[in-house]
């Protein structure tokens, strides 16, 4: 759960974070996150310190008092040596500084989400998408593929029923600048659809003529 009043960044984190495989909700003030809480138990937070309502800080250390250890990484435009201590103090688990390179943010997450024993896991129907093993599993059964095979597949789980444009996917699978031929993008979908083929219950991934991919 992303807890951030700026309501453009809050959208820029929410699709990052989905591209990347996480289940993301967002909320803009302290107020939300506490209701939110009520409602739902995310595996983890990111919480901005400077939230229209409250203190970030304060707001969690009200969590921690009802005793939620959900893992919290604070995200802040304050880089001074004590607004990281008492945020730590205040219960938060790691902290950002705003300009902050998202890879790392996204690489945080995964740390925290190893050590509280969360595993950030994906599905869609029978299929589960597993971010830190960087698989996919079909019940018990594991079916391993490639980091660019599972950020293309998050990709779509992500999306379900939603037509994918081939744009989207290929800025999704590989790096910023890299050549990607007209045909790569399709060979990865079949190496894909060839991994899930065995499976009766995995969803299927299909063509939608002149847009892209969609799964469902």
């Amino acid at each position: 759960m992303v807890v951030e009043d700026d309501a453009d960044l809050r959208g820029v984190l929410l699709r990052g974070l989905r591209e990347e495989g996480f289940e993301a909700t967002g909320v803009g003030s302290g107020a939300q996150l506490l209701e939110a809480f009520g409602r739902e138990q995310p595996g983890i937070l990111i919480v901005d310190i400077g939230l229209p309502d409250a203190d970030g800080r304060d707001v969690l250390q009200a969590l921690r008092a009802q005793g939620v250890q959900t893992p919290a990484l604070f995200l802040s435009a304050r880089d001074a040596l004590t607004d990281r201590v008492t945020s730590f103090t205040a219960g938060g688990d790691d902290y950002v500084t705003k300009p902050f390179a998202f890879a790392e943010l996204v690489a945080r997450l995964h740390a925290l989400l190893r050590r509280s024993g969360e595993t950030g896991v994906v599905a869609s129907g029978a299929l589960r998408l597993d971010p830190l093993a960087h698989a996919a599993f079909i019940g018990s059964e594991k079916i391993p593929l490639t980091p660019t095979e599972f950020r293309l597949l998050a990709k779509l789980v992500s999306m379900p029923g939603q037509a994918v444009r081939r744009r989207e996917l290929v800025q999704t699978g590989w790096p910023l600048g890299a050549r990607v031929r007209d045909n790569t993008l399709d060979a990865y979908v079949a190496r894909l659809r060839r991994k899930l083929a065995p499976h009766d219950s995995a969803p299927k991934i299909v063509t939608v003529h002149g847009v892209g991919y969609a799964i469902e």
